[in-house]
């Protein structure tokens, strides 16, 4: 199945073995990191495309829009690639919460290390 993405884009991309690429959602203005997940190709062309974050559940074998059935969404104004090709950056409006535990971002819970 070929995807719509743009070829140029594809062809940079550093895939896991089952075709995804790491994902890091950042709050625009303030650079705080909300959450991590992961992005196939289409995955990625409709976040590109829409401009609404979409991603790829693991678990569930599926893609899934951030917010669609939370009300907590992803704005995407950025998506960048690192100098790898194997992560990519959004820069989003998060509204709401963005782990799925309630938290404002899923790293909130647990420090393993902090300045005293």
């Amino acid at each position: 199945m070929s995807s719509p993405l743009d070829p140029a884009v594809s062809a940079r991309l550093k895939r896991t073995p089952d075709g995804l690429v790491c994902a890091v959602a950042q709050q625009r203005g303030t650079g705080e990191v909300l959450m991590v997940a992961w992005m196939d190709d289409e995955a990625l062309h409709r976040t590109l495309t829409t401009r609404r974050a979409t991603y790829y559940s693991r678990s569930r074998r599926q893609l899934w829009v951030k917010g669609e059935t939370s009300g907590h969404t992803q704005y995407v104004h950025e998506v960048r690639l690192d100098c790898d090709g194997d992560t990519l950056l959004l820069v989003v409006d998060q509204v709401g919460a963005a782990c799925h535990t309630g938290d404002r971002t899923c790293f909130d819970a647990t420090v393993l290390l902090a300045d005293a």
